[in-house]
């Protein structure tokens, strides 16, 4: 009987890391495939709303991997609740593999630094690496060709947001914590409690407090964006778009136009006179407006031979 009884403890101890296992590399199995259709929505999102002209390979991807980093984050929450979920039977009592309390810390320590980095590479999006790539082309607009001063001018205004940041991370260091129990303590005894208290927390609330303060600010940018749309929304549809066809005519008559200034402006230095200062700034001009305008031509006829645009004229009565 004792031997039966080893035996069957001996299954059960092999039975729950497997069990484990099993459990783990589901719901991260399925973490992994939301995680593949969320970098495919996040390109195709992006550059289907990217301007062609003046798109650059680092602010795409940085685009794509900031707006993935932040989908990413959202899709954890429910891998998380799968998780301590499948701990539990209906009845509400734990399963075999997680009735151990090593065990599911073991699984919630694993959840949470999932939390802290997720987190941790949106703080440095937000704060350092997307006002960088900003900044570093917008210095490079104003035709300023040495690399050098473009990181240097880049990382200037940068600094700024990493002061926010480091701000908003004291702040939700020091506020929240809760005061000493011991009101008669002296003030070593209330630093080192302090200290204590950080170091118990791991950097939780401070994170907590910067992620939320983010979160403010997005949820008035959605409340004043989304007021503002269902108002435009009907608005558009009853307004219609211009038709493909006669943007190309117009888009059309516009580069002839262009073209013939072009040529009135060459004329006058078919006899070998150079142009003045002010007739070759034109040109310039001119000629950058007319690569514009025949790359709107271009796109233009694109979207004519789209299905889309077919679809959306067979629809505009219903709108």
């Amino acid at each position: 009987m004792a031997s039966v009884n080893c035996v069957a403890g001996s299954e059960a101890v092999m039975a729950t890391p497997v069990a484990l296992l099993s459990e783990s590399v589901l719901g991260w199995s399925i973490f992994t495939i939301v995680l593949l259709v969320i970098l495919a929505f996040c390109w195709v999102y992006i550059r289907k709303y990217q301007s062609r002209q003046e798109s650059e390979v680092i602010s795409t991807i940085t685009a794509i991997c900031a707006l993935a980093i932040a989908l990413i984050t959202s899709a954890l929450l429910p891998v998380d609740i799968f998780l301590v979920s499948f701990m539990k039977y209906p009845n509400g009592t734990y399963k075999e593999w997680a009735a151990n309390n090593v065990t599911r810390q073991q699984i919630e320590d694993t959840v949470l630094y999932g939390y802290y980095t997720l987190y941790s590479i949106i703080l440095f999006c937000v704060f350092l690496w997307i006002p960088f790539v900003y900044f570093y082309y917008e210095e490079k607009d104003e035709d300023n060709s040495n690399k050098c001063l473009q990181v240097k001018n880049a990382l200037k205004y940068t600094v700024g947001f990493v002061i926010v940041c480091s701000a908003l991370l004291l702040i939700g260091t020091f506020v929240p914590l809760a005061s000493p129990p011991n009101q008669n303590s002296t003030q070593w005894e209330k630093v080192q409690y302090l200290f204590e208290e950080l170091g118990s927390s791991h950097g939780l609330a401070a994170l907590s407090f910067s992620i939320s303060s983010l979160t403010l600010i997005g949820m008035l940018a959605v409340i004043t964006y989304t007021a503002y749309g269902m108002s435009v929304l009907p608005l558009n549809l009853i307004k219609g778009t211009r038709s493909i066809l006669y943007e190309r005519l117009e888009n059309t008559e516009d580069t002839e136009e262009v073209e013939h200034q072009i040529d009135k402006l060459k004329a006058k230095c078919a006899d070998g006179r150079p142009l003045s200062m002010r007739d070759r700034r034109n040109l310039q001009d001119l000629e950058a407006k007319l690569q514009v305008l025949q790359r709107r031509g271009r796109h233009l006829e694109i979207a004519e031979r789209n299905c889309c645009n077919k679809v959306g004229s067979a629809l505009r009565p219903m709108k």
